[in-house]
């Protein structure tokens, strides 16, 4: 968690020099739309090969065949490069066929997407393989090697936009993102090869690899499903006035901070877990497991949600209005923010129940669902945009996660022939309720309180302000009706085992 945090604060540093040079300007636009292909085809194929591969190499590892998953594995990572490799080029050479249907820019704008995305393309294979690389690193559970690899590549994207941004311009961009991808890679070459597993072999005729196959096509259209509903948000909002894209990505940038620190690192942990428990048979074991990791995700985002939605105006003010972010950028993203955060709470249990689901080898189920909630999404979209514009895309967002969450809690309680929902609602009414009480805390001090001077300082130290109050009253309100999730959390941070914590039936 604190690697993951290291890496999202710098990440916000990324988003922070993005609004600084770029603002809510057509380039940065352009650039978004560009990466939109590159991060739907690292999405497919990472994201497949991730979750299809960890459950299988994790049974060999627990049943005391290690030179047979480190076999499987190494065919996969050469059959990465190459594989991937061909998809760069072949994606380089078509751009100027598809990018237009991508995004309804102006030609001379949708010239300069064009090229961005030839350049972009060989982030494809080096993201792809440093997704693969960290899988298997955080199958041994070495966490902190892969939870580094953001925090290089956020460095090495902000100092090309730093320094290059007045030679190149929004081209900085495009170079910052090649050489963070790259570097993510090296960073965790060290820990990769000191297992002392890998070898470049390609075993065509490994069984692993046809048991892998046989589950990585419905995996990838359901990867490829939920990357569909980033392209649809970028479709739709490219047609609408300069900027929408921009601000769209901006305030889905802060709400995604709870999620990068917290969530992330919770479902990186619980996966391996969720693999080895399914590997040995212990349904018990993973009803705990899944109630405990959804228990903190509400205890978690929740809060979050609420505090995004009441300081909309003063984060986003305090984050990105400096250089080219103008008040007026301010005001079109502050509007957004609360449209995104709706969907938080659901987005972040998502995480947990897809790595439960996918543990257990219920792909096509998941999948199914998952290709449900991108065809509501787009249904939703269409419905509200000419009434709401950008905020009708996020809120349609947020609508088709919240079911799609609904969905996965009944699968999970099939597959594990229970599921601790007693509990999960509980802790939705405790958590609930202690964080309604803290947003209208928050509400009647803004109410009482004058704007902040306009400098760094005066606005760092208004927002600081609420936010301490804001967790001193959700955490005060916690303690006072005895929140188990508190005790959990408290527990993990002092590294030993909360004394009062009952056992779940």
């Amino acid at each position: 968690m604190a690697a993951t945090l290291a890496s999202t604060i710098l990440g916000f540093v990324r988003e922070v020099v993005y609004a600084k040079f770029y603002g809510t300007s057509w380039e940065l636009d352009a650039f978004l739309a560009a990466s939109i292909v590159p991060v739907i085809l690292f999405g497919v194929f990472n994201g497949a090969l991730v979750t299809a591969l960890v459950p299988l190499f994790s049974d060999y590892v627990n049943t005391d065949r290690e030179d047979e998953a480190w076999k499987l594995a190494s065919s996969v990572i050469v059959a990465i490069v190459v594989v991937l490799s061909v998809c760069a080029a072949l994606g380089a050479l078509l751009a100027p066929w598809y990018v237009p249907l991508i995004a309804r820019f102006p030609h001379g704008h949708g010239a300069t997407a064009i090229m961005m995305t030839r350049w972009l393309m060989p982030t494809i294979v080096a993201t792809s393989l440093a997704g693969v690389i960290g899988a298997l690193l955080n199958a041994y559970h070495r966490f902190a090697a892969a939870a580094l690899q953001g925090l290089v590549a956020n460095l090495c994207i902000v100092a090309f936009v730093w320094f290059a941004q007045p030679h190149y311009g929004a081209y900085a961009l495009v170079f910052g993102a090649l050489a963070g991808a790259f570097a993510q890679l090296v960073a965790m070459a060290p820990a990769f090869f000191g297992l002392h597993r890998f070898r470049f072999v390609v075993d065509l005729h490994h069984p692993g690899l046809a048991r892998l196959m046989q589950v990585l096509g419905p995996i990838a259209i359901g990867s490829a499903a939920g990357q569909l509903a980033l392209f649809f948000d970028r479709f739709f909002a490219s047609g609408m006035t300069e900027g929408t894209i921009a601000g769209m990505n901006f305030a889905v940038k802060v709400v995604g901070l709870p999620q990068q620190i917290f969530v992330t690192a919770i479902a990186t942990v619980i996966f391996p877990l969720f693999a080895g428990q399914f590997a040995l048979k212990n349904r018990t074991a993973m009803r705990r497991t899944l109630a405990t990791g959804l228990q903190m995700v509400i205890f978690l985002t929740l809060p979050s949600a609420w505090g995004l939605c009441m300081l909309a105006g003063p984060i986003v003010q305090t984050l990105f209005e400096r250089g080219a972010f103008t008040p007026q950028a301010t005001v079109l993203c502050a509007q957004l923010l609360p449209y995104a955060a709706v969907g938080l709470v659901a987005l972040a249990a998502n995480i947990v129940l897809t790595r439960a689901l996918y543990a257990c080898g219920a792909v096509k189920v998941a999948i199914a669902v998952s290709v449900g909630t991108v065809a509501l999404n787009v249904v939703l979209s269409i419905l509200w945009l000419p009434s709401l514009g950008a905020r009708g895309l996020l809120l349609a967002n947020a609508v088709s996660q919240t079911l799609q969450t609904v969905a996965y809690v009944i699968v999970a309680a099939r597959l594990l022939g229970g599921f601790h929902l007693r509990q999960i609602v509980i802790s939705l009414l405790k958590v609930g309720a202690c964080s309604a009480v803290m947003a209208f805390a928050l509400a009647a001090v803004q109410v009482t309180r004058t704007p902040p001077e306009p400098n760094t300082i005066a606005r760092v130290t208004n927002l600081g302000e609420h936010l301490l109050f804001g967790a001193f009253v959700f955490l005060g309100l916690a303690r006072l009706v005895d929140s188990e999730e508190l005790q959990m959390a408290t527990a993990l941070i002092l590294r030993r085992r909360p004394r009062d914590l009952v056992p779940l039936p």
